[in-house]
């Protein structure tokens, strides 16, 4: 028996030291791998495909997360996911563990991000980025679906709704940007005053400093895919600040606010109530704006409600998809 357990531990020792050596010989993989088993936990597939270049826009790469039933299934609707500057297809991949059940879910890197192309010459503000998605979405053959957004994301995605209604059942915006008479969060009080953008991390860490700005309790990421993460930050830190600058420039010239006038498409706006990046105030603004609205405040959440609350995010949501059925229908 004594000889067995020695044995045992041998195996366990040489199967932890081969481990820790494939993880310093190859990181990437290794994080990658991680993402690959939280995607097929949640059930989504990552995809890929191409976007031609138009009259307004260089050809782009586009990669995306898909799962859950087919559009073919019976009453499977199109849950599209959209998400923030900085950020990629898998902040949604938490809460789309409780989705994929009863959507048919695709989580696209946006033009600019994640595993996406990020051309220099191409120009990725807010309209652009809605011909992008207006693309991506044909693409899918995707004629009319759910959309959901978060921070830029959101913004993005009340801005489709309003440019293709008859595309649009509902919108899901999660602590949107894009309100240019909200109160001023703490973010943009920072820039103003000088200081760097505290979105994106030009070193491991500053990353941490993104981490501790962006959630009040940070979810856990294995120590794998921190570190890959970090280093994929400060390699797009200038093309981050690029980006960042085109939207502030969209915030003072065509807020959101000029943007949905009159939009009645359902929207349930869900906000962190410690959010420190588009402050909470938002919420009440762009209610006000969209007549059928609901608004949800969550409390002692930051700016990624899906992430750092991915099953209250979905219960939330899933409540309110079940409550349109006593509405009656939308014009478009």
């Amino acid at each position: 028996m004594r000889t067995l357990l020695r044995g045992l531990a041998a195996v366990l020792l040489i199967a932890a030291f081969g481990f820790g050596a494939f993880y310093f010989l190859f990181p990437e993989q290794v994080a990658e791998a991680a993402l690959q088993l939280e995607r097929g936990h949640a059930g989504l597939q990552r995809k890929t495909l191409e976007l031609p270049a138009s009259e307004h826009s260089p050809a782009f790469h586009i990669a995306y997360l898909e799962g859950g039933p087919t559009q073919a299934a019976a009453g499977a609707p199109t849950l599209l996911l959209l998400h923030g500057i900085g950020a990629d297809k898998d902040n949604w991949t938490r809460v789309s563990y409780f989705l994929t059940p009863h959507y048919h879910v695709v989580a696209v890197d946006l033009p600019g991000f994640g595993g996406s192309s990020k051309p220099d010459d191409a120009s990725y503000h807010i309209d652009d980025q809605v011909r992008n998605v207006a693309a991506i979405a044909a693409a899918l053959h995707l004629d009319r679906f759910d959309l959901g957004g978060s921070s830029m994301g959101g913004w993005i995605s009340a801005a489709y709704a309003a440019a293709h209604p008859q595309a649009v059942s509902s919108l899901w915006l999660l602590d949107p940007a894009g309100l240019a008479t909200a109160q001023a969060s703490e973010m943009f009080k920072r820039i103003k005053n000088g200081e760097r953008v505290p979105l994106f991390a030009a070193n491991a860490e500053q990353f941490r400093e993104v981490e501790r700005f962006v959630f009040v309790r940070a979810p856990y990421i294995p120590g794998a895919v921190l570190n890959i993460l970090a280093q994929r930050q400060a390699r797009d830190y200038p093309h981050n600040l690029k980006v960042f600058a085109q939207v502030r420039e969209d915030l003072e010239q065509r807020p959101l606010e000029a943007q949905i006038k009159d939009l009645t498409i359902p929207a349930l706006i869900v906000w962190g109530a410690r959010d420190r990046v588009v402050d909470v105030s938002g919420a009440e603004v762009l209610h006000r704006l969209l007549p059928n609205s609901q608004v949800s405040i969550m409390p002692n959440i930051g700016h990624l409600p899906m992430l750092e609350a991915p099953r209250a995010s979905a219960e939330t949501y899933l409540r309110f998809r079940e409550s349109l059925h006593n509405l009656p229908a939308q014009a478009p």
